[in-house]
């Protein structure tokens, strides 16, 4: 019987802490000392070899119950001394934290072969140890982070989207509670309004000049104060409202440092979703909805306008409410004007280019695709419309293009044919024939000019900066640490 089971059995409780063999050796050694024994007296007084108690004072052997009790009577002390979860001396703690770190995964890799911790080791020594260890812990985490990983990442959290359609419940009630708690009468979410839910969660608003560039706002939690940069408060297109509720989000939200890509990606989905939840409320648009479909009028800029929001939010919002509320499948795609693919969702069964690992970004859209052909036409005022025949089926969709830092994106919201009656803008003669799900489409030049010219070209890739480096790294992915502690250190009250 081991002294786990025989310490159950005599009904002695014990934590994770108690059940450490690392730290029930520690114990003793530390009371031993505190006794002035050496290991030869504890080894003649239990009538067991010293090399044997050198091995359970490391943790290298779990002793049994009989002999712990022998080794408390020894020590002039009682079994529930032993078995305590009190906190040990410095040291011990500081000598079972490398004794952990050396059978775990990294020493082990590492080939480095667990050894007794002697007393003469310098406790400057063990923290090296300990330094060593999380630094190469980082390294690997830098490693992984790649490209593949955000591909991978991107491919989970989207099944995830697709298996909900894009509707979390728990999200849209903490929306409702935090518009009720500010007292929102309902309608577009004022600039005021967004201020008062700062102040409700203890924080006020500073527009400043110097936010480090790889920030959209910083929070300084300590002084309940949030900084944004006075370039938003000035531009015209920006949405001062937008960015409040992004930075107010992961408080609300509970979110801590990131652990891994994919939990930083999760928590920007997240972010957004309740961001969108507060600027179109679920009560206030689910009616109107309902009641556009019902006069077979549904239209995404309908519901842009009724907010006053973006036409991207407005679509992501359309697609977290469509099928949850109105019953109709919908897919979202956003595209760079190079063709790439930088967002996109679905639960319509539309074919999506992917890689092998099923990813979506990145990848280069159709050309015959709503997302793509919006980029030709000449009206930018009126939104355009487009049904597009592909292998999959006949989907309908409705995109516009918009501007930003990194250039033009269309932004599109798509249904199947068969929804395509409840939506304003279905008696478009406007149509496409896409067959990149069969063959390779407009993935390749027609035959004449490949022959023409594949001989005779050479060009200069524009390769993104993303596709060979690694991801950005740290707590917050993209953002320079030294510039975020320096700002608030500058700006904090003094």
């Amino acid at each position: 019987m081991t002294r786990k089971d025989a310490v159950a059995a005599a009904g002695v409780a014990l934590d994770d802490e108690d059940m450490d063999a690392f730290t029930i050796g520690r114990r003793i050694r530390q009371i031993r000392t505190g006794r002035g024994m050496t290991l030869d007296d504890l080894a003649a007084a239990v009538g067991r070899a010293p090399s044997q108690l050198s091995m359970i004072e490391n943790g290298r052997r779990e002793p049994k119950l009989s002999l712990l009790r022998t080794i408390a009577r020894a020590l002039g002390t009682s079994l529930d001394a032993l078995l305590e979860s009190e906190e040990l001396d410095p040291r011990a703690a500081l000598e079972i934290e490398v004794a952990r770190a050396m059978t775990g995964p990294t020493f082990r890799s590492a080939g480095v072969t667990p050894f007794r911790i002697p007393r003469a080791v310098p406790d400057e020594v063990l923290r090296a140890l300990l330094a060593l260890q999380g630094e190469i812990e980082r390294l690997h985490d830098e490693r992984a982070a790649t490209p593949e990983e955000a591909r991978r990442a991107n491919v989970a959290l989207r099944r995830l989207m697709r298996t909900q359609n894009n509707y979390f419940p728990e999200l849209e009630q903490q929306a409702r509670e935090l518009l009720a708690a500010v007292g929102h009468p309902g309608g577009p979410l004022t600039q005021r309004t967004a201020s008062d839910i700062a102040g409700h969660l203890g924080f006020s608003i500073h527009y400043v000049a110097d936010l480090p560039q790889t920030t959209r706002s910083v929070a300084d939690l300590a002084h309940g104060r949030l900084y944004l940069s006075s370039r938003l408060a000035a531009a015209t297109p920006a949405d001062p409202r937008t960015a409040v509720l992004q930075a107010l989000s992961s408080r609300i939200l509970g979110h801590t440092e990131p652990a891994s890509y994919d939990e930083f990606l999760r928590q920007r989905v997240e972010t957004n979703y309740l961001t969108g939840a507060l600027l179109i409320p679920e009560a206030d648009a689910v009616p109107a909805l309902r009641e556009a479909k019902e006069r077979r009028a549904i239209s995404i800029e309908d519901l842009r306008d009724a907010y006053s929001v973006s036409y991207e939010t407005a679509a992501h919002r359309f697609t977290n409410l469509a099928t949850e509320h109105l019953g109709i499948a919908v897919h979202f795609l956003k595209v760079h004007e190079s063709g790439t693919i930088t967002k996109a969702y679905e639960n319509d069964d539309v074919d999506f280019p992917t890689d092998r690992l099923g990813a979506i970004e990145g990848q280069l859209c159709c050309r015959e695709w709503t997302s793509r052909a919006v980029f030709d036409v000449d009206d930018r005022f009126n939104p355009y419309y487009q049904y597009t025949d592909t292998g999959n089926g006949t989907y309908w969709c409705t995109a516009r293009v918009e501007h930003s830092s990194e250039g033009a994106h269309s932004v599109s919201v798509g249904v199947r044919f068969d929804d395509t009656k409840w939506f304003l803008g279905r008696d478009t003669p406007h149509r496409g024939v896409s067959r990149h799900s069969v063959d390779v489409c407009c993935r390749r030049a027609p035959a004449g000019l490949e022959e023409r010219w594949r001989a005779a070209a050479w060009p200069n890739v524009k390769t993104p900066r993303t596709l060979l480096a690694t991801l950005p790294t740290g707590a917050f992915p993209g953002v320079d640490t030294t510039d975020l502690y320096a700002f608030l250190e500058a700006h904090a009250p003094s």
